[in-house]
């Protein structure tokens, strides 16, 4: 390949009349059109290079803006779906606690229904056995009066037989 500096140093031989030599003006002419032309070619494939090397470059730099637009509505959806989940979490803590004290209510209301029904039951079992105490107390007082009139029937006849 010639460099400039072949084409700085180049000399032609002198023809008689202070002229160049047609040939060798020729054979150098010929030698940097061949030259050129693999440089012109060279360039125009490293510009093709680079052209195709841009595009290739544009292209992954869309693909990067994409996967960073991407990662930002994964971050925020991730953002989000943790919201609505701590806010399923809090509404399903709320109605267990809301469940709970009705059950609690329940229960304390039914304790205190049959602690009522309980008490009414031994309030009436209680005066059915004062009613038992005073039929027995008068069963006896009867059966006290009887025995006593009974046993003056008895001194009375015994007292007749002597």
């Amino acid at each position: 390949m010639i460099t400039p500096l072949d084409i700085e140093n180049k000399k032609f031989s002198k023809q008689m009349m202070n002229g160049y030599n047609v040939e060798d003006v020729d054979e150098f002419l010929d030698e940097l059109v061949e030259d050129y032309g693999k440089n012109y070619k060279e360039l125009a494939e490293m510009n093709s290079k680079v052209e195709e090397l841009n595009n290739s470059l544009e292209h992954y730099k869309n693909i990067e803006a994409t996967l960073q637009n991407t990662l930002v509505v994964a971050q925020s959806t991730a953002e989000e779906v943790k919201n609505v989940a701590k806010q399923q979490a809090d509404q399903i803590i709320n109605e267990a606690k809301a469940k709970a004290e009705e059950i609690i209510r329940d229960s304390k209301e039914t304790s205190k229904r049959t602690l009522d029904e309980i008490e009414q039951q031994i309030t009436s079992k209680q005066k059915t056995l004062e009613d038992l105490k005073k039929q027995f107390d008068i069963y006896k007082a009867k059966m006290e009066s009887l025995l006593i009139s009974q046993l003056e029937l008895i001194k009375d006849v015994n007292k007749e037989d002597e």
